[in-house]
């Protein structure tokens, strides 16, 4: 049982930043970050594999940066240039057997952290 447990979220205002972080319990094939704004479904953030490839969706693709600090067992995600949309609640989300062709799919991963809230208002 891969425990995950988040931490960093916040209120920010339009063009603020913020870092997420993430630890985990245990290595695994991928950890990613997925967000769910009210009356939305989960979406997929980004997403970094056991060899250290990452992935992202294009709407945060150059604002976001996703990372992972194995010796400290934590995995970031560093949010800049935040806009409104970006307001949700974060998850941290760990795959175990996850292929590179489902990693966009919440199904892949089957642990998740209790999620973070991120507001950015002005």
């Amino acid at each position: 049982q891969v425990q995950l447990v988040e931490s960093g979220g916040g209120v920010v205002q339009p063009g603020g930043s913020l870092r997420l972080s993430c630890q985990f319990s245990e290595r695994t094939s991928a950890l990613g970050w997925f967000r769910q704004a009210p009356g939305k479904e989960r979406e997929f953030v980004a997403t970094i594999r056991y060899n250290g490839h990452t992935y992202y969706d294009d709407s945060v693709k150059g604002r976001f940066t996703i990372s992972r600090d194995s010796a400290k067992n934590t995995m970031f995600l560093q949010m800049n240039s935040l806009s409104l949309e970006d307001t949700a609640v974060y998850y941290c989300a760990a795959g175990m057997r996850t292929i590179q062709s489902s990693l966009r799919r919440a199904s892949a991963y089957e642990y998740w952290g209790q999620g973070t809230q991120v507001t950015v208002s002005s």
